[in-house]
C-alpha cells in the first residue's frame, strides 16, 4: 500500500506583531514592509516558550478532535521534528516533544534543510514506512521560533519572519491516492544565502565575541533567484515522477517566504493563483513549518477533498529545494 498524509494540524502563537512593531524595531515604514514582502503581521512566542512547546501543541490538535478520532501514542512508530531553531544544541528538540505528547520508546529526531525541512521529512516518513511494513504511522512536524534568532533592527528579515509549527500523520492509504513522488535538492555552493553563524564548531559560542554572529541572516535577492531557478526544476521532476501535469493539480502549496515569491514562483510555473494556498500575509514565513501550517489552514478554510491533488514546493536554506505531489485520501 502506498503512504499518505492521513490528517494536518497548525498552531500559532496568540501573539501578533504587526507591521508597526517591526517598523519601530527596523526604524522603516508599515508601507515599506508590506510592499515589499506582502506581509502584514507575523506570531511571535512568549519567552517562556520554546519550538518544543510549538511543534506538541501541533501534534496535540492532529491526534485529538476535531480532526479525527483520538490517536493513542502506541499507534505512533516514529517521530520527526523539522526545525532550525531547536530547544538547545543537543539533545533534538523531537525528544522533548516526544517526552510532551508521552509517546513510546520509537525512533524520534529531528531534521535539518532550513525551510525546506518538512519536504525532506515528509520524504523520509515514507521511506521508513516503505522499510518498515510493520508500521502504521509517523508523525511529522515542523515548528520554528525565529523570532529567537532575530536581529531587530534589520528590516531585510525582521519583517518576514514568524512563528509557528504545522503537523501531519503520515501512514497507509489505498492504491491511488497517497504520495506519489518527491523530489529534492541541494546546493552547498550558495551557504552564504541564508545563514547563523555563530553557535556550532567552526564558530563555537564560548569564543564569540560578537553576539550578532548568533542572528539569523539572508541575501534576500539570492534567495530569489535561486529559487525561480531550482524551485520549478523540483516540480517539474515530481510531476514527471508521478506521471501527473501541472493542469492535474487543484491546491498548490508552496514556501510562504513572503507573498511576493509565493506569486512569483505561481507566476513562473503557471499555476492559477486561485489554486494557491497563501498565509504569508498573516503569519509571514515560518521556516519549517510554512508548508503544514499553510496546508492546514488550506484545508480549514476549504476542506481537501478525497481524490484531490496537492502540489507542495519549498526552498530553504543550504540552498535546498523540494517538492512533493499527492492525491489526498
Amino acid at each position: 500500500m502506498p503512504n499518505g498524509i492521513l490528517r494536518v494540524a497548525g498552531h500559532v502563537p496568540s501573539r501578533v506583531v504587526d507591521n508597526k512593531r517591526i517598523g519601530a524595531w527596523a526604524a522603516t515604514s508599515e508601507e515599506w514592509i508590506e510592499e515589499r514582502t506582502g506581509v502584514r503581521e507575523r506570531r511571535y512566542v512568549d519567552e517562556e516558550s520554546a519550538t518544543s512547546d510549538l511543534a506538541a501543541a501541533a501534534a496535540t490538535q492532529l491526534l485529538s478532535p476535531p480532526h479525527g478520532a483520538p490517536y493513542e501514542p502506541s499507534e505512533i512508530d516514529a517521530l520527526i521534528v523539522a526545525t532550525t531553531t531547536p530547544d538547545q544544541p543537543q539533545p533534538a528538540t523531537a525528544v522533548f516533544v516526544q517526552a510532551q505528547l508521552g509517546l513510546g520508546a520509537v525512533p524520534t529526531f529531528d531534521l535539518n534543510a532550513v525551510c525546506s525541512g518538512f519536504l525532506y521529512a515528509l520524504d523520509v516518513a515514507d521511506a521508513m514506512l516503505c522499510a518498515h511494513r510493520d508500521w502504521r504511522n509517523v508523525l511529522v512536524i515542523g515548528a520554528d521560533t525565529y523570532s529567537t534568532i532575530m536581529d531587530r533592527t534589520d528590516r531585510r528579515t525582521v519583517s518576514l519572519f514568524g512563528d509557528g509549527a504545522g503537523a501531519v500523520l503520515v501512514g497507509r492509504v489505498p492504491d491511488g491516492y497517497g504520495i506519489h513522488a518527491t523530489s529534492l535538492l541541494a546546493d552547498g555552493t550558495t551557504t552564504d544565502h541564508v545563514r547563523v553563524e555563530g553557535g556550532g564548531s567552526r564558530r563555537p559560542a564560548a569564543t564569540l565575541q560578537d553576539p550578532a554572529a548568533h542572528h539569523f541572516r539572508m541575501n534576500g535577492r539570492a534567495v530569489k533567484d535561486w529559487a525561480v531557478q531550482h524551485v520549478p526544476k523540483a516540480v517539474h521532476q515530481a510531476l514527471d515522477e508521478s506521471g501527473l501535469h501541472l493542469d492535474d493539480i487543484d491546491r498548490a502549496v508552496f514556501h510562504q517566504g513572503n507573498l511576493r515569491l509565493v506569486h512569483t514562483l505561481a507566476d513562473t510555473l503557471g499555476i492559477d493563483s486561485r489554486k494557491v494556498a497563501v498565509t504569508a500575509d498573516r503569519y509571514g514565513n515560518t521556516a519549517a513549518a510554512s508548508i503544514p501550517l499553510t496546508l492546514s489552514e488550506s484545508h480549514r478554510a476549504a476542506p481537501l477533498n478525497r481524490g484531490e491533488r496537492v502540489l507542495m514546493a519549498s526552498v530553504g536554506g543550504g540552498m535546498t529545494a523540494g517538492a512533493a505531489v499527492m492525491t489526498w485520501y
